[in-house]
């Protein structure tokens, strides 16, 4: 995205990270690990794991207080190098 999809947001702003991958590997702390090096202030209840129907997958969804949009583009950069993440939205 680029400098004129800011204006979508109104920083600083809550905003939830959803993080989907296989429920073999330990996805949540990878997820809140990755994300606590780039915010201060993860919030008490901010991580939320649900399992998919057949238990197969797992969607971890994180709620950050987001200060920039370089700062949700890094984070996102991140997770999906990894190869435990199939997905983040």
């Amino acid at each position: 995205m680029n400098k004129s999809d800011d204006k979508h947001f109104d920083f600083p702003c809550e905003f939830p990270i959803k993080i989907m991958g296989k429920n073999d590997c330990e996805l949540e702390l990878l997820a809140v690990e990755i994300i606590n090096r780039h915010v201060d202030d993860l919030a008490e209840g901010a991580v939320k794991v649900r399992p998919s129907g057949k238990g197969n997958y797992v969607s971890v969804t994180v709620t950050v207080t987001a200060r920039s949009r370089e700062q949700l583009d890094n984070i996102y950069r991140e997770l999906t190098a990894r190869d435990e993440v199939l997905m983040a939205l």
